[in-house]
């Protein structure tokens, strides 16, 4: 497949700021951050998670504790992906049974990466809720999934593709789309 860039739709600034309210959301929501984790979807989403657990240690002064999974061997995708998937570590270096976990991914697409998310989840524990934080929501749904935390909603066709850079691995950050030279499958792309 072939990209032809498109258009930047978020800048550093921008994205530091819905990072900043998706932070604050979560904090009001649970009222307070008392039982409440956070968990980095890999690659981009522990980066994400990192940065919310400093925000929220800055404004309220108590640390989140934070977990990283990997979510290679719980895709549905598994036999596409790869004939030797690289699986990094997973750490949750805590008890998730009667915790709020929040999830933090770059990109909701199909909701296929989040429902792996899930099955890894219950594997480590029985936590109370779990909730989900995106920086962006493109939509194409494939399964009954949303976010509690969205950074931008951002209405894409399947010929499109949301790239977010992050400083931590890009050396900067911004969100852009871009096209590509023909539709993106359905089951594919997440």
């Amino acid at each position: 497949m072939n990209f032809k860039h498109k258009a930047f739709i978020v800048n550093a600034d921008e994205m530091r700021r819905a990072i900043v309210r998706i932070s604050h959301e979560i904090v009001e929501r649970n009222r307070g951050i008392e039982d409440v984790v956070l968990i980095g979807i890999r690659r981009r989403g522990v980066p994400l998670a990192e940065r919310v657990q400093d925000n929220i240690k800055n404004f309220e002064g108590a640390s989140v504790p934070l977990g990283i999974l990997d979510i290679t061997f719980y895709r549905d995708d598994l036999q596409k992906v790869a004939q030797q998937p690289i699986a990094r570590p997973t750490e949750i270096p805590y008890n998730l049974d009667d915790k709020i976990v929040v999830l933090v991914d770059d990109v909701l697409f199909t909701g296929r990466t989040v429902r792996a998310a899930l099955d890894a989840i219950i594997d480590f524990g029985r936590p109370r809720a779990i909730q989900l934080a995106v920086l962006v929501d493109r939509g194409h749904r494939e399964l009954p999934i949303r976010a509690d935390y969205v950074g931008k909603n951002v209405p894409t066709s399947r010929r499109e593709v949301i790239h977010v850079h992050l400083e931590e691995i890009d050396g900067e950050d911004g969100i852009r789309i871009d096209e590509l030279d023909r539709e993106i499958p359905r089951g594919e792309g997440e």
